[in-house]
């Protein structure tokens, strides 16, 4: 075993070999131009083959990103595939092929949001959809709401505008599909949903996911009780400015989307919840990930003392088993930017007040 392969055993990273054929995703988060992900993809097995409403027309890649993916993996590409952990991509691959979600756990500030983003840039997925949860989260709320205060106001003010004469005004202006229910929208390519911190839910949410996990398909049923009147109806979507035609009041995929939801570890999921998804930890970075990391977010910024902060970190982290990464990122930016001069004196302190565990004493 070679030295590298050693420190990555020593991490927990897997080594990486030679890249399989069958891996479309390589872990590096750098746009693969040339490639089709529709067309490189075998077809599903038969039990996760969906047949929804065709693509529209004009489908041909979705929404181009917002920004997002640039703000938390940085400008440049930094990370080479021999960075990335072999058992990651195994199971980002796996998830992909099988049309599988993946259900990524860790200590907080590993990285595992970033992988969707990692993803949707690698392989031009367009806009990640992100579906934050809280306690309070419902699965509709994922799925689609429907302002039905809104269209009654929207009447009662057309009724009068016009005189007394009543307008029903079009009830696809008030219905908004949420990160989730805009995913299983038929689409020649699969769409990323990052599914964000699920075990901060109710004991009920990750049951209630199962059936739309199942079927590829969910009704809004605002819709299907009008469906003989208005079989098609544009409604909005969680892309902004951006609609989308509902018919027969029914959402069903084409592409099942590509699903990432991260846990912290904070709570056990049920067997039937577990069954229907892939899993994959992700373990603290190592010292030449952390220095990827850096180099991704602080362009241009090289030196011993940045060199120094990494080591020390990666060091810290082993110790304190596991610490996030964006605490180094703040510390390299203190010390490089010349936002504050480090001293003798107050500089370690500072750091110490950093790189504290994500505990309350």
């Amino acid at each position: 075993m070679s030295g590298n392969d050693q420190d990555a055993t020593v991490s927990g990273r897997t080594p990486q070999v030679d890249a399989p054929d069958w891996w479309i995703y390589r872990g590096s988060g750098r746009p693969i131009h040339d490639i089709d992900v529709a067309e490189l993809l075998d077809p599903p097995p038969p039990w996760r083959s969906y047949r929804g409403d065709p693509p529209p027309e004009n489908d041909d890649v979705p929404p181009p990103d917002d920004g997002e993916a640039e703000r938390r993996l940085g400008t440049e590409f930094t990370l080479s595939e021999a960075d990335a952990d072999a058992d990651e991509l195994n199971m980002v691959n796996a998830a992909l092929y099988l049309r599988r979600p993946l259900l990524v756990t860790g200590n907080p500030g590993t990285g595992k949001s970033s992988l969707a983003y990692r993803i949707a840039r690698e392989l031009g997925l367009g806009r990640v959809l992100r579906w934050g949860i809280t306690s309070h989260t419902e699965l509709s709320s994922g799925l689609y709401g429907y302002d039905a205060i809104g269209r009654v106001q929207a009447a009662a003010t057309s009724q009068a505008q016009r005189g007394g004469e009543a307008e029903e005004p079009p009830i696809g202006d008030f219905v908004r599909l949420g990160p989730l229910g805009t995913a299983f929208l038929p689409s020649r390519l699969p769409r990323v949903l990052l599914i964000d911190e699920l075990d901060k839910s109710e004991a009920d949410l990750p049951n209630d996911l199962l059936s739309i996990f199942e079927d590829g398909e969910f009704p809004v049923e605002e819709l299907a009780r009008v469906r003989n009147r208005h079989p098609e109806v544009t409604v909005h979507t969680a892309d902004p400015q951006r609609t989308a035609v509902v018919r027969d009041g029914r959402v069903a995929c084409h592409a099942f989307p590509i699903v990432i939801m991260t846990s912290n570890g904070e709570r056990e999921f049920p067997p039937a919840f577990l069954r229907r998804c892939l899993q994959l930890r992700i373990e603290n970075p190592d010292e030449e990930q952390l220095a990827a990391i850096v180099a991704g977010h602080l362009v241009g910024e090289d030196g011993a003392h940045r060199d120094e902060l990494i080591r020390e970190f990666a060091q810290r982290s082993k110790a304190e088993g596991g610490l996030p990464t964006d605490r180094l990122l703040d510390a390299v930016y203190l010390a490089t930017s010349g936002a504050y001069q480090p001293d003798e004196e107050a500089w370690p302190r500072l750091v110490n007040a950093l790189w504290q565990r994500l505990t309350v004493q």
